[in-house]
């Protein structure tokens, strides 16, 4: 078998683990193995390497480390948020607001919570997805103790307004939390600046390994153990750290630290050339999303006649690799709910591909994938129109 090119499109999916963030992690599997709960030199030595590496992901998003506690990955910290939030306030009430195109960690959580005797109000987004303030604030009753609007969507990239949203919802002395999964390493995410009392994130999507995440907690909000045991967390999350995961999160962090401006500023260069390209040279697509606040490497494209998977399958005998939506709702059959929340119909959901550029991704990536791109899109519609003419 012959090795065949490969172009990764899909970065809001997944990233490799930069070269610097592996260097950093070996140690911790063999020679720098401790327990952090341990009090000879070993331990001690892992524990300050756990810390410094709180101390690198709360730098990236201007938190003190005491608020940065250790998940394993934005959905465990998404539903630590939710059921824990929903649990310590219940008492002061039982209504929660989300929006229509959160992901599916938050919209699965609310519908459980749902079945628990809790409220759930979604909120509508524009053509754009965008939530607005005046639905927030229509939305916000005696009873809700929680806001929970995505900064950043991982379909159509739109860059939500949270600073205002979280506002809104202080006004009320009402939490407001945020996932910033998508967000964290794409643009610069301060916590101070945006206001919010809780934010999820995930090494995974910022050049770290999987398997971890974080969740920020504003110092004064009080959210119940998410794991009982030991100690770890402050006590809130027991269990052994995964101490290599979280060094390599920490390495990863400090490089976004420093890189986000470089990045966003390369992804949008290489975004727009994508879109150009498509929208110019291929017939009957349009963009999702606005094209303004949004992901700088996102790029989500209907193409109409024909079928996104389709388009991904034959891209991928060419060694390119794309979405047809988010990742985690990539096997279910049901047409994505972000692009119906903006008005899109089911039939153009279903000739959908998301394009999502990242560090590794290189200007002759961009002009291979579209030349490619024009011969599977012609194939397909040529298919398509075979079909239709015979009445398959």
């Amino acid at each position: 078998m012959t090795d065949k090119r490969r172009v990764y499109l899909d970065y809001s999916a997944t990233t490799p683990v930069k070269e610097e963030v592996l260097q950093e992690m070996l140690p911790y599997f063999t020679e720098n193995f401790g327990n952090p709960s341990s009090l000879y030199t070993i331990g001690l030595e892992a524990k300050q390497a756990l810390e410094m590496s709180r101390e690198r992901v709360a730098k990236l998003i201007n938190c003190e480390p005491r608020e940065i506690y250790f998940t394993a990955g934005g959905s465990e910290s998404d539903n630590w948020t939710l059921f824990g939030i929903a649990d310590a306030l219940k008492n002061k009430g039982k209504h929660i607001i989300t929006s229509k195109i959160e992901h599916h960690a938050i919209l699965n959580t609310c519908r459980h919570l749902e079945k628990e005797g809790f409220d759930v109000t979604y909120l509508p987004v524009d053509k754009d997805g965008f939530v607005h303030v005046e639905d927030l604030k229509d939305a916000i009753r005696d009873d809700t103790i929680l806001v929970s609007v995505m900064l950043v969507n991982n379909e159509i990239g739109t860059i939500e307004p949270i600073k205002e949203l979280a506002e809104e919802a202080h006004k009320h002395g009402i939490l407001f939390h945020t996932d910033a999964v998508q967000a964290v390493g794409n643009i610069p995410v301060d916590v101070k600046e945006l206001g919010v009392d809780l934010l999820s994130m995930s090494s995974h999507k910022i050049y770290g390994p999987k398997g971890e995440g974080a969740l920020f907690v504003r110092k004064g909000v009080r959210i119940p153990s998410f794991i009982f045991g030991g100690a770890q967390e402050s006590g809130r999350r027991a269990g052994t750290e995964n101490l290599a995961g979280i060094v390599g999160f920490g390495k990863a962090a400090e490089l976004a630290a420093a890189n986000v401006e470089k990045h966003a500023a390369h992804c949008a260069e290489l975004r727009d050339h994508l879109k150009e390209r498509i929208l110019n040279e291929i017939p009957d697509v349009f963009v999702n999303g606005t094209l303004e606040k949004r992901h700088p490497g996102n790029l989500n494209c209907t193409f109409e006649y024909i079928e996104g998977e389709s388009i991904l399958l034959l891209l991928d005998t060419y060694g390119i690799c794309v979405s047809t939506g988010s990742a985690c709702s990539s096997k279910s059959l049901e047409p994505s709910h972000v692009l119906k929340a903006i008005g899109v119909n089911d039939e153009m959901v279903h000739g959908t591909i998301r394009f999502t550029i990242g560090d590794f991704t290189t200007m002759d990536d961009i002009d291979y994938t579209v030349d490619c791109l024009k011969k599977v899109v012609a194939r397909l519609r040529e298919i398509s129109s075979v079909s239709a003419e015979k009445g398959w």
